[in-house]
């Protein structure tokens, strides 16, 4: 079955998050500007999850901010501040607040909250003519989120529960820190990611595997 939502995965994990849906939506910025040119003068709405550099690079909004002075931020009142701060106007920024519904005529946005070490959303879109969208990364769990009969489902699925207990464990015998386990705090390991898709795809929905573990030190 092939996925009435297009998307454009430009980058994936403690590198850089940068997500452009159908041609007009940013779902994070947190890569240089360089690797949107091909996309940004299509976009119309940039959505922002938290505040870490690899979901939010300052410099890259501060070039979309004038690159295109019209462009629509939608985020939680956490980054109202930051945003000001990289020079976007009061006025292009959209506060968005939890399970609430914001009509942007391309698309309906739900943003709701994910447990992260700061304040972070995922967002749920759904589109008149192309179906529904939820992406959800960097959090512990999707416990009392749901998204039923959904076309795309962009999951972050960091880690496998076997091989990161067993890396903790390794540098525990040898009396090293174990950064592993910020990791299990902060991010969706594998087996809750295919848990919560097995329990909301119903109709062969498309899924991708978002910000996936790397050995190196996690935000």
């Amino acid at each position: 079955m092939t996925c009435p939502i297009k998307y454009e995965i430009i980058s994936s994990g403690s590198d850089g998050n940068a997500v452009v849906i159908n041609d007009i939506i940013l779902i994070d910025c947190g890569v240089p500007f360089k690797a949107l040119k091909p996309y940004y003068k299509k976009l119309k709405l940039v959505l922002l999850t938290h505040i870490h550099s690899d979901h939010f690079n300052k410099r890259t909004i501060k070039k979309l901010a004038e690159e295109k002075p019209l462009l629509r931020f939608g985020c939680g009142r956490w980054l109202a501040e930051p945003l000001i701060s990289c020079g976007v106007q009061k006025s292009n920024i959209d506060i968005l607040d939890t399970d609430v519904i914001n009509n942007y005529g391309v698309c309906n946005v739900i943003p709701f909250e994910l447990v992260h070490n700061v304040p972070n959303y995922g967002y749920k879109l759904h589109f008149a003519d192309k179906g529904k969208m939820i992406y959800a990364t960097d959090t512990n769990n999707l416990n009392g989120i749901y998204a039923y009969n959904y076309d795309l489902y962009m999951i972050e699925a960091n880690y496998e529960d076997d091989e990161i207990a067993e890396k903790i464990a390794d540098k525990k015998s040898r009396g090293e820190y174990a950064y592993e386990r910020q990791v299990i705090h902060n991010h969706l390991s594998k087996a809750k990611c295919d848990d919560f898709i097995y329990r909301n795809n119903r109709k062969n929905g498309t899924y991708v595997y978002m910000h996936r573990h790397k050995e190196r030190e996690e935000k």
